[in-house]
């Protein structure tokens, strides 16, 4: 009865993912030689991923990609296309970030 309680306080705090995940554990059979901490560390990171897979996912479907399932990876980059393959993985990368070349040439001030 307690451990019902404690999923629907899960669910009322919207921790839908960690309520999941204890469930999951509870239907487990050597969950118990698990210590609470470590019990405790996988209910966080299973709610701390779900979130940002949330996240993810709703700012790819508000993006309205033209081609949302394009990966980097795939880039033709064949000398016909004029694509230069390291070019484009150090822009990747963000290695322009690292070198200090942000577009703003030293004259761009944080407010």
């Amino acid at each position: 009865m307690m451990m019902n309680t404690t999923l629907n306080q899960l669910r009322s705090l919207r921790l839908e993912t960690m309520a999941q995940a204890l469930e999951h554990q509870l239907q487990q059979s050597g969950i118990g030689a698990m210590s609470f901490e470590e019990r405790l560390a996988l209910l966080v990171d299973r709610e701390v991923h779900g979130r940002q897979d949330r996240r993810c996912a709703r700012l790819l479907k508000t993006a309205k990609l033209k081609y949302p399932q394009a990966v980097i990876e795939d880039l033709d980059s064949r000398s016909t296309r004029g694509i230069e393959r390291s070019a484009v993985m150090s822009l990747v990368l963000g290695e322009w970030v690292n070198a200090g070349h942000g577009g703003c040439q030293g004259s761009c001030r944080l407010k």
